[in-house]
């Protein structure tokens, strides 16, 4: 076999040197505040056997999907689906992708045109930055949740020939911070602009039944498009891109990602149903995932590490802790400790912003979060 190339080995080695080299880790049955399964939703038996019973009861006992959906993989439960999570998020359509990387490409690789505008806030997921880089059209990154920045911004850009997309997220996956929304949906609405809205880390989490933060809000209106995903709180895998009729069409016909992958297999669409069949019946879960999101903010508050952590009422708490070497040694010892948190290494956040990203869930107990806390004192003091 060929050697890896020597410009592939030369960034490797500067990953070694930089102590930022990325390695799969296998699972642990350390206490989980590392995860993104925020209701506890993927060990479900009550989601499992209600995904086996759909496909049993739609006759639909099999292993993959065959073809991409526009060729032989679009089984009827797709549309079913699609209908259940238009209905839960009071949208008039929805287009399952098989990742939510797969819909953020999709969507901004083939919606925004040559003379269209798009700004984006500077911390949007990759997934959107690299399906902004798919597009034709120009993009302009906007200061963080910056809204005078933005519109400052559009005013140097004026005159407006074609469209302007303004995108952001409901939560932000590295700073678990949530934007000004509502006054961004009011710019949007004043000048025209297009608002598109990652949700991936809001639903189950914000909004009643865990809707997300749009819903909560009741921005349903003041939104172009939606993009929610299934990997996160809904535990299963896939996302769908939330908007009109005529979106979803468009989408069908250019959004290559779609286009051009296979479809995901029945089991994979019935446990998606299942979960949002779930949700809609499972107020405690949000509940309790708030609750506990409210007592690490009390003890964060108590132990006097306001100051480390970026502000946050959501599922994500960063503790910032500059440098690779510091943040993943203090990882290490609450894994000695039984505590599963990660470190967040820069390049993957800009250096001297590495983290320890935890991330909070409707299974953790009070005295888990008390612990994990007073370990984390003792290690950051």
């Amino acid at each position: 076999m060929k050697q890896l190339p020597k410009k592939l080995q030369g960034k490797l080695e500067d990953r070694v040197s930089n102590n930022a080299m990325r390695s799969l880790d296998s699972s642990s049955n350390l206490v989980d505040f590392s995860s993104n399964d925020y209701l506890g939703f993927s060990a479900s038996v009550i989601i499992f056997d209600k995904a086996a019973a759909i496909l049993k009861e739609h006759k639909l006992e099999k292993n993959g999907a065959t073809g991409s959906r526009l060729l032989s993989g679009n089984h009827p439960l797709y549309t079913l689906t699609e209908s259940a999570i238009a209905n839960f998020h009071n949208t008039p359509d929805a287009l399952i992708f098989t990742s939510g990387y797969d819909a953020n490409i999709g969507f901004f690789g083939s919606v925004p045109q040559r003379g269209d505008l798009i700004f984006y806030d500077e911390l949007c997921h990759a997934s959107i930055r690299d399906g902004i880089q798919l597009s034709s059209a120009k993009s302009y990154k906007y200061k963080h949740d910056d809204l005078g920045d933005l519109i400052a911004m559009a005013k140097r850009m004026q005159p407006y020939n074609d469209e302007v997309y303004v995108v952001t997220e409901s939560v932000f996956s590295m700073d678990g911070d949530t934007p000004e929304l509502k006054a961004l949906a009011d710019f949007c609405t004043q000048r025209g602009f297009l608002l598109v809205v990652d949700e991936a880390h809001g639903v189950g989490v914000f909004g009643e039944r865990g809707a997300g933060k749009i819903q909560e809000l009741e921005l349903e209106q003041a939104v172009f498009a939606r993009i929610v995903t299934f990997g996160k709180a809904m535990g299963c895998h896939g996302a769908a891109v939330l908007g009109s009729k005529a979106l979803k069409e468009y989408l069908v016909n250019f959004a290559r990602s779609f286009i051009y992958t296979t479809g995901l297999p029945p089991h994979s669409v019935a446990t998606i149903w299942a979960a949002y069949a779930h949700l809609s019946n499972d107020a405690d879960s949000v509940k309790t995932v708030n609750r506990n999101i409210e007592i690490l903010r009390l003890y964060i508050q108590k132990y006097q590490l306001k100051n480390y952590f970026v502000a946050s009422n959501s599922a994500i708490h960063c503790c910032i802790l500059p440098g690779n070497g510091v943040v993943k040694a203090i990882s290490e010892k609450l894994k000695e400790n039984g505590f599963d948190v990660k470190a967040i290494l820069s390049p993957t956040v800009p250096l001297g912003q590495e983290r320890l990203r935890l991330c909070v869930h409707s299974f953790n107990t009070e005295g888990e979060i008390k612990n994990l806390v007073e370990l984390l004192v003792t290690f950051v003091e």
